[in-house]
């Protein structure tokens, strides 16, 4: 018995070695342009967006939060509106110069036309399939919402009627990400598949997923090519001249016990992936090679939404009201020494 245990400990030494081996040799980024925001909440932060004036924007999340900023998302203020329910959670905003909205559960819709200066509660049906999850502002009294299960409409009006852009439902998704011009991909609940739809089709295409790891998260790139993170800190692109094919999976990281949870693109050459325990990867080449931003490790927060509004401006959204602000000239100025 005794000789039995001292072979399992053997193995299991031989075990850390043999994993040690393969463990990530991604190298560090040579600066840190994120800067970490005081936010007054401990609240799970879920989504954010700025009006027309990159200075005033909005943060919103679990337990009715609503914060706004007016110097560019440095600084976040409480708003408290009058809905009677403080279990509500906003889980997606979105603005189109000054007109925006805050979708939420359960079955919550908020409509502004004066940049968050007032805000008027817009009733839905009870009858949607599925619980709304994702609003999109796309100009003058114009906005898409989708649902859990892939249920897709649009208002002209500014939420007095919604049409059905798509007939039936996909099934509950994971997540759900909508392209510039009207493309969506989402992926199912359990990750073992992924669906896509576009203006003019009436229902949505099925895909099975490319090798046994289940997906995690998926976008588009600005070019529309497609992206996923599958589990195990796996990355994957489609190919630019056929989308409906895939490249040669990624590992940035191999044998991290964190997942990777969400991918922007800041310049069609700059991207930036945030996973859990603070991992936060950058590729300066499309994708191709990676490095890790070392100086937010030690944020204790799981890092699942990133953003960009443009080249400089973006934020990294994370546990516990863990908020992270890019800061354009720091890069600037690392670019400028290096050259």
């Amino acid at each position: 018995m005794g000789i039995m245990k001292s072979w399992q400990r053997i193995f299991a030494l031989v075990m850390v070695v043999f994993l040690c081996i393969g463990c990530s040799k991604v190298p560090s980024t040579s600066y840190n342009p994120w800067a970490i925001i005081s936010v007054p909440t401990e609240s799970k932060l879920l989504d954010i967006a700025f009006t027309d004036n990159p200075q005033h924007g909005f943060l919103v999340g679990s337990d009715a939060t609503l914060l706004e900023t007016n110097d560019g998302g440095n600084t976040w203020q409480p708003l408290t509106l009058a809905l009677n329910d403080p279990k509500i959670r906003f889980d997606s905003v979105s603005f189109a110069g000054k007109e925006g909205w805050i979708l939420g559960e359960p079955s919550l819709l908020l409509h502004t036309d004066d940049e968050g200066g007032s805000w008027s509660r817009i009733a839905l049906s009870e009858k949607l399939p599925g619980n709304p999850i994702a609003i999109y502002a796309l100009g003058e009294s114009s906005a898409e919402m989708a649902t859990d299960v892939g249920a897709i409409y649009r208002t002209q009006d500014g939420g007095i009627n919604w049409k059905a852009q798509v007939e039936g439902a996909v099934g509950v998704v994971r997540n759900m990400e909508r392209s510039r011009d009207g493309k969506y991909v989402a992926v199912s609940a359990k990750g073992s598949f992924y669906s896509t739809w576009e203006p003019g089709q009436s229902t949505w295409e099925p895909h099975n997923r490319n090798n046994s790891r289940r997906l995690e998260n998926m976008g588009f790139a600005e070019n529309e090519q497609l992206w996923l993170l599958a589990r195990g800190g796996q990355v994957q692109f489609s190919d630019p001249d056929n989308l409906g094919d895939w490249q040669e999976p990624q590992n940035p990281e191999l044998a991290t016990s964190w997942g990777l949870l969400d991918l922007a693109y800041r310049t069609p050459d700059e991207l930036w992936i945030g996973g859990g325990s603070g991992n936060l990867l950058r590729s300066g080449d499309g994708g191709q090679t990676w490095e890790k931003d070392r100086d937010v490790e030690g944020v204790a927060a799981n890092l699942y939404k990133i953003v960009f509004f443009n080249s400089d401006q973006g934020f990294v959204i994370g546990d516990r009201g863990i908020l992270l602000k890019y800061q354009p000239n720091i890069a600037k100025s690392f670019s400028q020494e290096a050259a």
